[in-house]
């Protein structure tokens, strides 16, 4: 069988055609899923659980990999979180997260620190933007729990996937891909 380029050509701007298309129909959200989104970001009470930790892959963590210290479907890029009890939680004016870390910590640490990402209290420059046109917000704020600052930046889309990096003044960064959920307002918030 013989392929000329003109059929090539007509093969891959085909594809291209058919890839663009899936693309915008992804992009289409309902309003109710809009709302729904713009109702959890605006009350501030919500919860993200992380399904899977994406640390920056570094040489150490290869070389973990290569010698089979990671679990079946884990490797040094992807660690999977699921049945991990861990959370991210916003609660009106305060912000708590209990997540662990995989990767490597530049300093810091000691006896009866914490080894994964463990922060509480009221963030500091927090921003909320909404991205209308991706149908998404993004929140960043600074945090501090001890010795360790946090820059912390929130993806949260309309169908209710949510990125959480987190990059840290003691280790390096790492992102968690996970889903939010509504939690309930207390009396005063109702």
């Amino acid at each position: 069988m013989k392929f000329n380029f003109k059929s090539i050509q007509l093969f891959f701007t085909l594809l291209g055609v058919v890839a663009m298309f899936s693309c915008e129909i992804q992009r289409e959200v309902s309003s109710e899923d809009k709302a729904r989104l713009d109702k959890i970001i605006e009350d501030r009470y919500f919860e993200i659980e992380a399904d899977v930790a994406r640390p920056l892959v570094t040489n150490a963590l290869n070389q973990l990999a290569n010698a089979g210290l990671y679990r079946p479907g884990d490797n040094a890029a992807q660690i999977n979180l699921q049945g991990n009890s861990n959370y991210f939680r916003f609660e009106g004016d305060s912000v708590s997260a209990d997540l662990p870390y995989y990767g490597e910590r530049q300093m810091g640490g000691g006896y009866n620190s914490n080894s994964g990402i463990e922060f509480e209290g009221v963030p500091k420059n927090l921003k909320i933007e909404k991205e209308a046109d991706k149908n998404e917000y993004s929140i960043k704020f600074d945090i501090k729990e001890d010795s360790e600052n946090y820059q912390v930046t929130l993806t949260i889309y309309s169908n209710l996937k949510a990125l959480i990096n987190v990059n840290s003044s003691q280790r390096f960064p790492i992102r968690y891909d996970g889903t939010i959920k509504a939690l309930e307002l207390p009396e005063e918030k109702k």
